[in-house]
């Protein structure tokens, strides 16, 4: 980066990209059962692993520092939560939720210094809280948004293909249902909408340990002295606590399931598909970290994706209907898109 020109059309760029895959990287996974998404969620950390060894060679393989894979770990325990969110109040909206709370806490923690982090200095304070601010009232908005998710139903296709029933043709009435199948509708969108909070918070402090890192990379006294300001060179710390963390999740799954987990192959390449997607567009955010600044990406790039997100909502999936929930989307959209306009002209 040889101006700063240069670095913020490198940026919004960076951050395009990321909103665009962001938003639909789980598009793939919609048409496949997937149960309770335990099985999901070790095939995409495991395509998001593999994609950042790739990445890492790129990069020729920048020193490792463990404790970047803290933050994979947040994220991975965060991201246990996809598949029952999905189902209960639809892709779209979840996305528009976690969105929000995930800009809301990635923002506070640059902006104000948690968790041993600097705090970060922008030129027009004012703006930059007011574009914090209007990411609130378009979460508190996006609560009211009613989905339609349709209700599972037993058939082939549904059925778990890897399990001992396979083998004895022997099957129970609804053998995919998980329990979130069981849940009623005022029970669905009260365990969606809040395990997507949990999820946008988790989400929003996935950085704080490489963030942790570069800030004390500057001190002389700190075990990180002199580590990279690159954000992308710890993308492959970063995944491996996705995976490490992910398959322990696993492996404690199968030992609750005694060891007869509900498997899905054919889940198994759209999975891969949409961890690489992920990783792709985590590559790009990170790039954006770098250039802009968390401050600024954050509440860009987490607030993007619920448009795209709700483009295949409406357009495709047809899970967000109705006039007062168009207008109530729009309205939303209005409001979190100039409170990221606001917080990114805050740094210019």
């Amino acid at each position: 980066m040889n101006s700063n020109g240069t670095d913020l059309t490198t940026g919004f760029i960076s951050s395009s990209v990321a909103i665009l895959l962001f938003g639909s990287n789980y598009v793939p996974l919609k048409k496949y059962e997937t149960g309770d998404g335990m099985f999901l969620q070790w095939v995409l950390c495991a395509a998001i692993w593999l994609v950042a060894v790739v990445a890492n060679l790129i990069l020729r393989c920048p020193k490792f520092w463990p404790f970047a894979m803290v933050g994979g770990c947040i994220w991975a325990t965060g991201n246990i939560a996809v598949v029952p969110i999905i189902k209960t109040i639809g892709l779209g909206l979840g996305l528009l939720i976690w969105g929000s709370f995930n800009a809301l806490t990635g923002w506070a923690s640059s902006r104000f210094g948690w968790f041993g982090m600097d705090a970060e200095e922008v030129s027009k304070p004012l703006l930059n809280y007011f574009g914090a601010g209007l990411s609130v009232v378009s979460a508190f908005i996006f609560l009211f948004i009613k989905s339609e998710i349709p209700s599972n139903k037993c058939s082939v296709d549904t059925t778990p293909q890897m399990t001992e029933h396979v083998f004895n043709k022997t099957q129970e009435p609804c053998p995919g249902d998980s329990w979130v199948d069981k849940l009623s509708t005022v029970q669905s969108r009260i365990v969606g909408c809040s395990l997507a909070v949990i999820s946008g918070i988790l989400y929003g402090s996935a950085f704080v340990p490489i963030i942790y890192i570069k800030d004390h990379s500057k001190r002389n006294d700190s075990i990180y002295a002199g580590a990279s300001q690159y954000d992308l060179d710890y993308v492959f710390a970063h995944s491996s606590g996705i995976f490490l963390t992910s398959t322990v999740y696993f492996l404690a799954y199968c030992i609750t399931m005694k060891n007869n987990p509900k498997l899905y192959p054919e889940a198994v390449l759209p999975g891969f598909l949409s961890g690489g997607l992920w990783t792709i567009a985590t590559c790009c955010w990170f790039i954006a970290n770098y250039t802009l600044s968390a401050v600024v990406s954050f509440p860009i790039i987490t607030s993007g994706p619920g448009f795209v997100a709700a483009m295949w909502s409406i357009f495709v999936f047809k899970e967000i209907q109705g006039l007062q929930n168009y207008l109530l989307m729009i309205l939303a959209f209005c409001i979190i898109m100039t409170g990221a306009l606001c917080t990114a002209f805050s740094k210019i």
